[in-house]
């Protein structure tokens, strides 16, 4: 044998390899997201729209259609699910050393916030880093009893959110927008990055309609990217208290929530 040769017999070996782990790796995954009937990205190119909030609400009113529905925090760096919905609990080990997600208001939930020391840390975490977090989170975890998995995405069109894209294959996705023209502008970048993916998109919420920033942005976005209008959430009063959750506590947010999973549920059948 032509010594020569040997680096490109070693380098084939390990891209051999290297293909072997994806493969196991995507079939565990896959294995572990098998009991979740419908995954739903809750998405946009802008942070501060409510994302979090959105997802968090419309968990809440999807229970009280009688679905079973999990949260997936993928906010990496800011995980903030497991305070918006006041989650205390920490994940339990099943018999198969996967982790249960704590539930609370009959939605369970997983986040990188549970593994936080404290949660002013900074989680200071490189493109692969977060890529194998949420391998590792996602296929670590035991998702039975979840009909409807709501994914709360980082912002932006890069790197994280497109990881999750790429990982998770969701069967579709939720808009979030507000008012003004910059967060409308991020809202459409995003809903064209899903497109140029050829994923589905459900239909777009306008956060924080009202008279403070206005309202029309949802609608017009709607309109001119043929998407369907799920619904307006007027910015409240009842969501200044970070203690209570609007859909609990505040009768017209709990409508506005409901017409929105009704939509979507509509959408999903």
């Amino acid at each position: 044998m032509n010594p020569t040769n040997k680096p490109d017999i070693n380098q084939a070996r390990s891209k051999i390899q290297q293909l072997k782990n994806q493969f196991e790796q995507r079939k565990q995954l896959a294995n572990s997201l098998e009991p979740i009937k419908t995954k739903i990205g809750v998405y946009s190119g802008k942070g501060g729209v409510g994302k979090t909030s959105v997802t968090v609400n419309l968990a809440l009113s999807l229970t009280k259609m009688g679905y079973n529905p999990g949260i997936f925090d993928v906010d990496i760096d800011c995980p903030n699910i497991t305070k918006a919905l006041g989650v205390t609990n920490k994940p339990q080990v099943d018999d198969q050393n996967r982790m249960i997600p704590p539930e609370l208001h009959g939605v369970k939930v997983m986040s990188m916030g549970f593994f936080q020391k404290n949660e002013d840390e900074a989680i200071i975490f490189r493109g692969p880093m977060i890529h194998n977090a949420i391998n590792q989170l996602l296929s670590g975890t035991n998702w039975s009893g979840i009909d409807v998995l709501l994914v709360d995405l980082p912002p932006g069109t890069s790197d994280a959110p497109l990881t999750v894209m790429q990982t998770l294959d969701l069967d579709g996705f939720v808009i979030v927008t507000t008012p003004q023209e910059l967060a409308k502008l991020d809202a459409i970048r995003s809903i064209n990055m899903i497109k140029k993916l050829n994923h589905n998109i459900y239909g777009i919420v306008e956060n924080f309609s009202g008279e403070y920033f206005g309202k029309g942005a949802g609608k017009e976005i709607s309109k001119n990217h043929d998407i369907d209008f799920l619904g307006s959430i007027e910015m409240r009063r009842s969501y200044s208290d970070p203690q209570k959750i609007a859909y609990l506590e505040d009768m017209e947010a709990n409508n506005e929530y409901n017409q929105v999973a009704n939509k979507l549920i509509q959408k999903l059948d």
